[in-house]
């Protein structure tokens, strides 16, 4: 009985919505009769922000060194 009253109760609430062109939604409400009311339902915009990071300046400096090699020789 119980689940038979929920789904009654959601089938209900479900087919009781309707939007409307300026996006709002309209209830009816259960009563005796039906009432209508209007829901105002609120836009969202969305923007994006820039910012301005600094950044360091690296400098990248090679270095080169003269490394002195020993030669091995092997004679046989």
């Amino acid at each position: 009985m119980r689940k038979l009253l929920a789904v009654a109760i959601l089938a209900v609430s479900i087919t009781a919505c309707k939007k409307t062109a300026g996006g709002d939604l309209e209830v009816q409400k259960p009563v005796v009769g039906t009432v209508t009311d209007t829901l105002n339902v609120p836009s969202v915009s969305v923007t994006t922000d820039s910012a301005t990071v600094s950044v360091p300046k690296v400098e990248v400096k090679k270095d080169s060194a003269t490394i002195k090699v020993p030669k091995v020789e092997i004679k046989r």
